[in-house]
């Protein structure tokens, strides 16, 4: 039996588990001029698929 790190991942499957469970994205963006903080921007969004896997109307 080999470890799951070895075998190759397609990115379609990467995506599609990644969805099936949830995936939450931060980030932090700042602009600054001469060390001065202009605009400071934060994200967090969470990115799920719609409807469960398996459920009517689903892929």
């Amino acid at each position: 039996m080999t470890p799951q790190s070895a075998q190759p991942v397609a990115l379609v499957d990467l995506l599609d588990r990644l969805l099936a469970e949830g995936v939450v994205l931060v980030g932090d963006l700042t602009i600054s001029v001469a060390d001065i903080d202009l605009v400071q921007v934060s994200l967090r969004a969470l990115v799920t698929s719609l409807l469960p896997e398996g459920a009517p109307g689903g892929p």
